[in-house]
């Protein structure tokens, strides 16, 4: 955030173009993510893309990794789930696995999260930066929620809760990314209903 926006001025002048370009790298960015995949995109490609010179990505970015890190990272900032707190266990899982499906049904982010997935298992510094900014605070919004929980005396205090986050995570990222399958609010009500027993017997 610029002085002007923290002071609540209107941006003007250079700093309205520089967000402009950056908006137009950052849309070219994810647009030639999903179409060439993360091995095969380039600078010079996301330039092209983006109707600016390389330069202009190069004074932002030293590489491609570090482009893609930041971007994101700003971008997982701007979708995080809130940690719903209604007091009700199984109203709490229905909302935070509505919020994982409605990110997950983003045609755009889906094929991101497909090709980066693929990649991760051939690039170990993609992987890092995938569980730190993606995954790692899903998880977190997640455990908070079991934690609640617990301590309302809602799931048990010997809770397993590495498990009990995968059990609220993976099935609907597997079932989406990996099958494809956008599912509806008939699944995920049951889905909520079947996570919400398996925590029950999930403990140590």
């Amino acid at each position: 955030m610029t002085a002007q926006q923290k002071k609540g001025r209107p941006v003007t002048g250079g700093a309205v173009l520089r967000q402009r370009v950056t908006d137009a790298i950052t849309e070219a960015a994810f647009t030639e993510l999903a179409e060439s995949g993360y091995a095969r995109m380039s600078m010079e490609a996301v330039a092209r893309r983006a109707s600016v010179g390389k330069a202009a990505l190069y004074r932002r970015w030293p590489s491609k990794q570090a482009m893609i890190t930041e971007l994101i990272r700003n971008k997982v900032t701007d979708t995080l789930p809130h940690t719903p707190a209604t007091g009700d266990l199984h109203t709490d899982l229905r909302e935070l696995l509505a919020t994982f499906h409605s990110q997950l049904t983003n045609p755009l982010l889906a094929r991101i999260g497909t090709e980066l997935l693929a990649e991760s298992s051939r690039d170990g510094a993609l992987a890092e930066m995938l569980y730190t900014e993606v995954t790692a605070p899903r998880r977190l919004a997640a455990r908070a929620i079991l934690q609640s929980a617990i301590d309302r005396g809602h799931l048990p205090p010997t809770l397993n809760l590495e498990l009990g986050t995968d059990l609220l995570i993976a099935p609907l990222v597997f079932r989406m990314l990996l099958m494809q399958d956008r599912s509806d609010d008939d699944y995920l009500e049951t889905l909520t209903t079947a996570t919400e027993a398996a925590l029950k017997a999930a403990v140590r």
